[in-house]
């Protein structure tokens, strides 16, 4: 059966990119032969900046082309002689809307489209406005305006990303997700904390892959080999992520393989320094305050100290706050929980999760 039309376009700020959104956009590909995507938000909003909507659009969408316009774009496209007015303001009127996608149609598409799809009023409207500037009819589909395939919006989500996180695919929803990342030496506790901390959180915790690798391969690790663990710990994490509830502990990060790169070989690759320049929400660092436990893998108490020592010297030197732990395991979740606060109370959990 052929498509319905040629060319579609869906404008939205897709902040968050939700399944009504995806809905919406998967009925305008089920009906036009190519189907044009359009994001910007004056203002931006919080946690849905441009970069991460273009994530979030390319991830969901690989197949269609989308665009996500700031005021900087906009200023590089009439640096190259592109014809575009300002960017709207959301208080700007819907003329002045509708006009900047008229203009973005014809000067950087280069052609008109035939359907806008939407779900809300003003659909009708727009259509008839982008008709008379085209020359041409314009067809506005409406797609479930009432919201009932898909109950949501996104400015509900906003509100409580964490407690109706279903209506988010888990790719978007890691986005939002922070990552509490535990640091420490050989036998500090590290591993039993990530485990026993996911689960007072009620979440999941990214196990550390360097030293699964280790295993697998009898002890031997060749220089090669810790810039794959970096990559894959990163790739575990944001795998991770989207399956979380609010938080993910990350028992290890790419700062750690930094330091046995160095340690072991003396250097390190630039992709992993840079790696090791990684985001964490929250940093803890587990102290050396108990008996060294020698499992037949780990070094000494000597090595376990210095390693401590590192780590507190570099997230110093980086300005990045970090807290340490110490006591027993029961402490340092009382510990780690604390530090979250603001985010997390003992009487009622993690905020905004069901």
């Amino acid at each position: 059966m052929s498509a319905r039309f040629a060319l579609g376009l869906v404008v939205g700020k897709f902040a968050p990119l939700h399944l009504g959104h995806e809905w919406l956009i998967r009925q305008a590909q089920a009906q036009c032969e190519r189907v044009l995507l359009l994001s910007w938000s004056r203002p931006e909003l919080a946690g849905c900046e441009p970069e991460r909507r273009t994530r979030w659009l390319r991830l969901r969408f690989p197949e269609v082309r989308s665009w996500v316009v700031t005021p900087e774009w906009v200023a590089r496209q009439r640096a190259h002689g592109v014809a575009l007015p300002d960017l709207p303001d959301e208080s700007e009127p819907d003329a002045v809307q509708r006009e900047f996608v008229a203009a973005f149609c014809l000067a950087v598409l280069g052609q008109p489209v035939d359907a806008v799809f939407t779900s809300e009023a003003y659909g009708d409207g727009f259509a008839a406005h982008l008709a008379a500037r085209f020359q041409r009819p314009v067809v506005h589909v409406e797609v479930d305006r009432a919201r009932c395939q898909v109950p949501i919006s996104a400015t509900r989500l906003r509100a409580d990303v964490h407690g109706l996180r279903h209506y988010l695919a888990p790719g978007v929803y890691g986005d939002f997700v922070e990552r509490i990342a535990l640091l420490g030496g050989e036998s500090t506790g590290k591993s039993s904390l990530a485990q026993a901390l996911a689960e007072t959180l009620g979440t999941r915790h990214a196990a550390e892959y360097g030293r699964e690798l280790w295993e697998q391969q009898g002890g031997v690790l060749g220089y090669a080999d810790l810039l794959r663990i970096g990559r894959t710990q990163v790739a575990r994490e944001d795998e991770l992520a989207g399956q979380c509830r609010r938080y993910l502990v990350c028992d290890t990060t790419p700062l750690t393989t930094l330091f046995y790169c160095r340690e072991l070989f003396g250097r390190a690759d630039a992709e992993l320094e840079r790696l090791a320049e990684r985001h964490y929400h929250h940093l803890f660092l587990c102290a050396d305050d108990f008996p060294f436990v020698q499992d037949g893998t780990r070094q000494d108490e000597t090595f376990r100290r210095r390693q401590n020592q590192w780590y507190e010297q570099e997230l110093t030197r980086r300005g990045w706050p970090f807290t340490r732990l110490t006591g027993s395991l029961q402490q340092r979740i009382g510990q780690t929980l604390h530090g979250l606060s603001g985010t997390w109370s003992e009487a009622g959990g993690a905020h905004g999760a069901p």
